[in-house]
């Protein structure tokens, strides 16, 4: 039975990241391409409440949504799609989510929406600078998804797995590694400034990033030329103080 895999993204329907993860994925089973009409890099989780969501069919094939990475799966899986998907592949982004970045990306939030609703999904970013060098990835990460998606008899329940190419060419790479997320914090990443009528405005983003982590940080794979990848669970419980907290016998 061919495998059905749903591709999607946060940089939008005509990002050579997107077309590159649908072509790797083609070698391992049928593909469909539900995307964002736009870029909605940073949009994280949210979920479009308040104005209806509309999809059109490009001359390729791609379903393209007027909304969120998360739109995008939500209408892929209950409405755009004749069967269920059995794997969501999200990416490749435009650019790394280590550490924190999870927290924000639009590309992890579609792989969790997916795992939401029941499906194994896969979040993929390239580090690289260039972009558009990241066709030269396709060999190597459509063995890689061979490698995860296929010859297991079960994919990790209620998690993603959250994978970082290194900046570097295919054939350099030193291998892969699976790493914990490591933290990230910036330093003047906001500007204030006014504008030409004298309005004050403020900016996010920029500034200096410092990273911190355990040796088996991604950041740290990434950063010596390794693929990282992370195992993310959707359980935020933080199971260690749950008796430290009931110590506290708070009452109302």
């Amino acid at each position: 039975m061919t495998m059905r895999i749903l591709c999607t993204n946060d940089d939008g329907f005509m990002a050579t990241g997107l077309r590159v993860l649908a072509s790797a994925a083609l070698r391992i089973g049928q593909v469909t391409v539900v995307a964002p009409d736009r870029e909605q890099s940073a949009t994280s989780h949210s979920l479009t409440l308040h104005h209806p969501l509309r999809s059109r069919r490009t001359s390729d094939g791609t379903l393209v949504v007027d909304g969120t990475p998360t739109d995008c799966v939500i209408l892929a899986v209950n409405a755009l799609m004749e069967d269920r998907p059995q794997f969501c592949l999200s990416g490749v982004n435009h650019g790394q989510n280590l550490g924190d970045d999870v927290l924000y990306s639009g590309t992890v939030a579609a792989a969790m929406e997916a795992v939401v609703l029941g499906i194994p999904s896969v979040a993929i970013s390239y580090a690289g600078p260039d972009f558009e060098s990241i066709e030269g990835w396709e060999p190597k990460l459509s063995d890689l998804l061979v490698q995860l998606l296929t010859g297991r008899p079960d994919f990790p329940a209620s998690t993603l797995l959250n994978v970082n190419l290194p900046p570097l060419p295919p054939d350099e790479v030193h291998g892969v590694r699976i790493t914990s997320l490591g933290e990230r914090r910036y330093s003047d990443s906001l500007t204030r400034a006014k504008d030409p009528s004298g309005r004050e405005y403020f900016w996010i983003g920029g500034g200096a990033t410092h990273w911190k982590g355990r040796p088996d940080s991604d950041f740290r794979a990434v950063d010596e030329g390794y693929i990282s990848v992370t195992p993310l669970h959707l359980d935020l419980t933080n199971y260690d103080l749950i008796e430290e907290l009931q110590g506290w016998k708070l009452e109302l």
